[in-house]
């Protein structure tokens, strides 16, 4: 079985309390423990110990990052703990620099990951309904995916030298919810990726 680090990004808003991630992340562990896997779980709400957080990606064999879309992206407090654990995961904690040497300064740019072997899921939660995605008539995804939406963090994984497992989203989570419904495609994502 894994080490699986679940990370619930949600910023508390009053529209959006965060009761739908943290749904997710609870489905998570009590369907991973269920299969052998070991968990851990960070919050944005808790105090973010840099060195136990580099720890903690280190221990884990996957990471899940549990997060709503927040204009396109991660919400603030993760791009802060981004920022502050991501950089200094830079010293080989996380990757060797960003994979370039003297000798070929202009080659490999972000092939420095030391993560090798390890994975990681995204989980999001969108206002967006899913036809709004992979189709080119769509006013704002102009045909893109999510996952296309999603590329930078993507990138931020690869920098790492992870590998991605398929994302799971739900969609259209304020205006038209659909939420047993969404609760049993994580479970079904789970059963079949982990």
């Amino acid at each position: 079985m894994s080490n699986v680090l679940i990370i619930n990004a949600h910023q508390y808003y009053p529209f959006a309390e965060g009761k739908l991630n943290a749904s997710l992340v609870d489905i998570a562990v009590s369907k991973l423990q269920a299969k052998g896997h070991e968990i851990r779980v960070v919050t944005m709400t808790e105090d973010i110990d840099v060195d136990q957080e580099l720890e903690n990606h280190t221990w884990a064999d996957i990471v899940l990052l549990q997060s709503p879309v927040n204009w396109m992206g991660v919400p603030w407090t993760f791009k802060k703990y981004m920022d502050e654990v991501y950089t200094a995961g830079m010293a080989g904690a996380l990757c060797a620099g960003d994979g370039r040497t003297s000798e070929n300064p202009t080659a490999n740019y972000g092939a420095g990951g030391t993560m090798s072997g390890k994975k990681y899921m995204l989980s999001l939660t969108f206002n967006a309904p899913k036809a709004s995605f992979d189709d080119e008539s769509e006013y704002l995804f102009q045909g893109k995916s999510v996952d296309d939406l999603w590329f930078p963090m993507h990138m931020n994984f690869r920098f790492f030298d992870m590998q991605a497992l398929p994302t799971f989203a739900c969609y259209d989570v304020m205006k038209n919810p659909d939420i047993e419904n969404d609760f049993t495609r994580f479970e079904a994502h789970l059963n079949e990726h982990f």
